[in-house]
C-alpha cells in the first residue's frame, strides 16, 4: 500500500523547488477534485510506494482563501501518513506559524528548514536540533535550490510516515484561552469528534463559519460557544482571531530565544541593500522598465533573432520546404496534398515555430528574473501604481504569470479575497502578451521595425496600460466599486537561480509551446489551409492555385466581415480573418499569414515573408493591427478559463465584449489619428476615432459615482 507525503509551506518558501527535487521526474499535473487549480503529484525517488502530494503554498489553515481552504480539506479527509513542511530558514518566526497549525492536526510532521545556505551567509544560527527538541519532531537543513540534505529529509519523511508516531508538542496557550477552548470542547465536541479536538476547538473559538458548519451544530450548542467566545474577548480585550493569533506568535518567540540567533539589530542584508534601489519610490518604475526592455531586446534583437532568422530563412527556407516540395513532386504525390503539406502544414506550422528561438530567450530570461526574487519585487512595486486606479499588487501577481500564458494566469486570480477585484484582475489580465502573442509582435517589429526591441518592450507596457485605464474606468462602475483588496506579501531574499531550476522552467514553458504547435495550431492550420486553397470557379468547387485564393471559402467568409476592421486600416479579407483565428490560439495568426502570404513560395524565391506583408500592410496599420490583436479577446482556452473562474456566462460575454471593444476602439483611434497627423484629410474616420476618444477620456476622468450601500439598515444609518 503506497505512503502518501503531503508537501506544505508558506508562499516563496521554496516548496516547489523542493518537490521537484524529491521527485524529479516521477510527477504529474492535475486539477483539484472539483475545481480548476493545479494539483501537483509525484513519486519520491528511491522510494516507489512514497506519493508525494504538493499543496498549494498557503500562510495558515484559516481557509480564508481557495487555496487554504484545499490545503485543510485534503489534510482533513485524506489524512495523509506524513507532512513534510518546509520553512525559510531566514524567517523562521513567520513561517513556523503554519507549523503550529499542523502541529493540530494529529499526522505526523517532518519539518525542513530550506535556505541554510543563505541562513549560514548572512550570520544567523539555528540550534535545529533544539528547534526539533522544542517543537517535539525531526527537523533537517536543507537547501532545496542546491539539493543539499535532500536525500536525509525523504529518508526522515519515510521513517516518520513508517511509524505513524505524532509526537509533535502543541501551543500551549495562556490560562483564559485554555479554559475557553476546554469549554467548547465540552459544549461541541465530546461526542461528536474523536480526534483532533484541539484543532476544532480552535476554529470555533475563532469563528471559522466552515468549521461550524462541518459540525452541524444545534443552535443552544452555537449559543453557549458564542457566549464562552465572549467572555474571553472581554477578559483579553481583543477578538478571538486576534487573541489566537497573539498567543501562538507568543509560544513561536518563546520557542525560538534559545535555539534562532539572529544578526545584529540594524545591520543590513545584502538583499535589504540591494531593494534600497530596486523598491525605491522614484526609481522602482524607471528600473523595471529597463530590466523589461533589456529582456525584450536580448530576446528580439540579439540572440533571439539570430537563431529566428536561420530557422526562417535556411531551416524551413533552403532546406525543409524546398527539399520536401521536390521530394514530393519525384514521387509523383497528388497536387492536392502536396499543397497541403507543403502550403499548408509546412508553411502555417513552420511559421510558428520559426519564433520558438526567441520565445526560448524570453522564457528563460524570465525564469532567471522569477528564480532571482526580483519578480516578487515588481508586485510590490506595481502595487504602489495599481492602488491608485483601483486595483492592488495581488492583481499583478496573475499578470505576471501571464507573461508565459494566460489560462494560468487567469486561474491564478483564485487567491484575490475581493469577489470585484477578482472579477477585473480576470477581465484584465491576458492584457499582457502572453508567450502566444510573442511571434506576431516578433513579425510585426521584423517586418516594418527592422526587429527594433521597442515594439515588443512597447506591446508589454501597453498591456499594463490597458490594465492601469481598465481599472480607472472599471473601478467607476457600481459592480466594480469599493477598496481594493490588501495586498501581503514576503519578499524573498535574492539568491543566483539554479540552472536546472532556470533551465527546467524554460523546458516546460518552450514544450508546452512545441506541444501546442503539433496539436491545436496544426488542426487550425489544415482547417485554414483547405478554406483558403479550395472554391468555386466557374460553378465548379475546385482546389485553387495560388492566384486564385481569392475566390476561395476563407476570401468569401473574409470579405463578409472585412468592412468592419476598414476603418482599422486592414479590411483586405486576410488580415481580418488571420486575427479572428487568433481566438483559436494567438499564435495561428502567423501560421494564417504564412499560408496567405505564401510562406513557401516566398522562401523558394529567395525573398522573406515580410516582402508580402509590407505589401498588404503600412507601418501605422500594422501598429493598428498588433494593438488589436493583443488587447482584443483571448484564445478560446482563456475564454474557457474566464468562465470557469467567473462561472457565469454573463460575466464572461461581458468581459470577452469589453476585450474586443478596446481592443477595436484603441486601433480605431491609433490609426485614423495617425492618418491625419501624417497629412491625409479630415474623414468621418477620423471625426468617429475622435469621438470615440472624448469619450474614452470622459470615462477616466468622471468623478467617481458615490458608493450606493446595500442593506436598508444602512442606507438609514447612512443618512443619519
Amino acid at each position: 500500500m503506497a505512503i502518501t507525503i503531503a508537501v506544505a509551506g508558506n508562499p516563496n518558501s521554496g516548496k516547489t523547488t523542493l518537490f521537484n527535487a524529491l521527485t524529479g521526474l516521477n510527477q504529474y499535473v492535475g486539477n483539484w477534485p472539483g475545481v480548476t487549480v493545479e494539483k501537483k503529484e509525484g513519486w519520491l525517488k528511491g522510494y516507489p510506494d512514497m506519493r508525494l502530494v504538493d499543496l498549494p503554498g498557503i500562510y495558515s489553515l484559516s481557509a480564508n482563501s481557495l487555496e487554504e481552504e484545499i490545503a485543510r480539506d485534503y489534510l482533513l479527509t485524506s489524512n495523509p501518513d506524513v507532512i513534510i513542511n518546509i520553512v525559510d530558514g531566514t524567517n523562521l518566526e513567520r513561517n513556523l506559524y503554519l507549523t503550529n497549525q499542523l502541529a493540530e492536526l494529529d499526522i505526523p510532521i517532518v519539518l525542513a528548514i530550506n535556505m541554510m545556505d543563505e541562513v549560514k551567509k548572512s550570520g544567523r544560527r539555528i540550534d535545529s536540533k533544539a528547534l526539533g527538541e522544542q517543537l517535539g519532531i525531526p527537523v533537517v537543513e536543507i537547501s532545496a535550490l542546491r539539493e543539499t540534505q535532500i536525500d536525509k529529509l525523504a529518508k526522515v519523511a519515510v521513517e516518520s510516515a513508517e511509524q505513524k508516531q505524532n509526537g509533535q508538542t502543541l501551543t500551549s496557550f495562556s490560562c483564559g484561552v485554555e479554559n475557553a477552548l476546554s469549554e467548547i470542547e465540552k459544549v461541541a465536541l465530546d461526542d461528536r469528534v474523536k480526534t483532533r479536538k484541539r484543532w476544532y476547538a480552535i476554529n470555533l473559538f475563532v469563528r471559522n463559519d466552515l468549521v461550524k458548519k462541518d459540525l452541524n451544530l444545534t443552535a443552544d450548542q452555537s449559543a453557549q460557544i458564542a457566549e464562552i467566545i465572549q467572555k474571553c474577548e472581554l477578559e483579553y480585550e481583543d477578538e478571538s482571531y486576534s487573541i489566537i493569533a497573539s498567543e501562538r506568535y507568543d509560544f513561536i518567540e518563546l520557542v525560538l530565544n534559545n535555539v534562532y540567533e539572529t544578526k545584529q539589530v540594524g545591520e543590513l542584508s545584502t538583499s535589504d541593500k540591494i531593494d534600497r534601489i530596486v523598491t525605491n519610490r522614484w526609481l522602482a518604475l524607471p528600473i523595471f522598465a529597463l530590466v523589461m526592455f533589456l529582456v525584450y531586446y536580448i530576446s528580439i534583437n540579439t540572440i533571439g533573432t539570430m537563431m529566428t532568422d536561420w530557422t526562417n530563412d535556411v531551416l524551413f527556407g533552403e532546406i525543409i520546404l524546398p527539399g520536401v516540395g521536390s521530394l514530393l513532386e519525384q514521387w509523383n504525390v497528388a497536387a492536392w496534398l502536396q499543397g497541403l503539406l507543403v502550403d499548408g502544414i509546412l508553411a502555417g506550422v513552420g511559421a510558428v515555430l520559426g519564433f520558438l528561438p526567441q520565445m526560448i530567450v524570453l522564457f528563460l530570461l524570465l525564469a532567471i528574473m522569477e528564480f532571482s526574487g526580483y519578480m516578487a519585487r515588481v508586485a510590490f512595486i506595481m502595487d504602489r501604481l495599481f492602488r491608485r486606479f483601483g486595483l492592488s499588487g495581488n492583481s499583478f501577481i496573475p499578470m505576471l504569470i501571464g507573461s508565459g500564458c494566460s489560462v494560468p494566469a487567469i486561474m491564478a486570480s483564485r487567491t484575490i479575497e475581493s469577489e470585484k477585484d477578482r472579477r477585473m484582475t480576470v477581465i484584465t489580465t491576458s492584457f499582457i502578451p502572453c508567450g502566444a502573442k510573442l511571434p506576431v509582435i516578433a513579425m510585426i517589429a521584423g517586418a516594418f521595425f527592422g526587429e527594433r526591441a521597442w515594439v515588443a518592450f512597447g506591446s508589454y507596457f501597453l498591456g499594463i496600460a490597458a490594465v492601469v485605464v481598465s481599472g480607472i474606468i472599471l473601478k467607476k462602475m457600481p459592480i466594480f466599486q469599493g477598496e481594493p483588496a490588501p495586498f501581503v506579501m514576503e519578499l524573498p531574499a535574492y539568491r543566483l537561480p539554479a540552472l536546472k531550476s532556470v533551465f527546467t522552467t524554460t523546458w516546460d514553458r518552450a514544450s508546452s509551446f512545441v506541444k501546442k504547435a503539433g496539436s491545436i495550431i496544426l488542426l487550425a492550420t489544415i482547417a485554414i489551409w483547405f478554406l483558403t486553397y479550395f472554391g468555386w470557379v466557374d460553378g465548379r468547387f475546385q482546389m485553387l492555385a495560388s492566384d486564385q485564393i481569392d475566390q476561395s471559402i476563407m476570401a468569401v467568409l473574409g470579405n463578409a466581415v472585412a468592412w468592419i476592421f476598414a476603418p482599422l486600416g486592414w479590411g483586405e479579407w486576410r488580415p481580418v480573418v488571420a486575427a479572428i483565428t487568433g481566438l483559436i490560439a494567438k499564435e495561428t495568426v502567423v501560421s494564417s499569414f504564412g499560408i496567405f502570404y505564401g510562406f513557401a513560395e516566398v522562401a523558394e524565391s529567395g525573398q522573406e515573408i515580410w516582402t508580402n506583408l509590407r505589401a498588404a500592410f503600412t507601418p501605422l496599420s500594422s501598429v493598428s493591427f498588433l494593438i488589436f490583436v493583443l488587447l482584443s479577446a483571448p484564445c478560446f482556452a482563456a475564454i474557457g478559463a474566464i468562465k470557469r473562474e467567473m462561472n457565469s456566462t454573463k460575466w464572461t460575454l461581458f468581459a470577452v465584449a469589453y476585450m474586443n471593444m478596446l481592443g477595436y476602439v484603441s486601433a480605431l483611434i491609433v490609426y485614423q489619428l495617425g492618418m491625419f497627423l501624417q497629412g491625409n484629410p479630415f474623414t468621418v474616420g477620423t471625426a468617429a476615432a475622435i469621438a470615440v476618444m472624448a469619450i474614452f477620456l470622459w470615462l477616466i476622468f468622471r468623478p467617481a459615482p458615490k458608493p450606493t450601500t446595500g442593506s436598508r439598515l444602512e442606507q438609514a444609518e447612512a443618512r443619519v
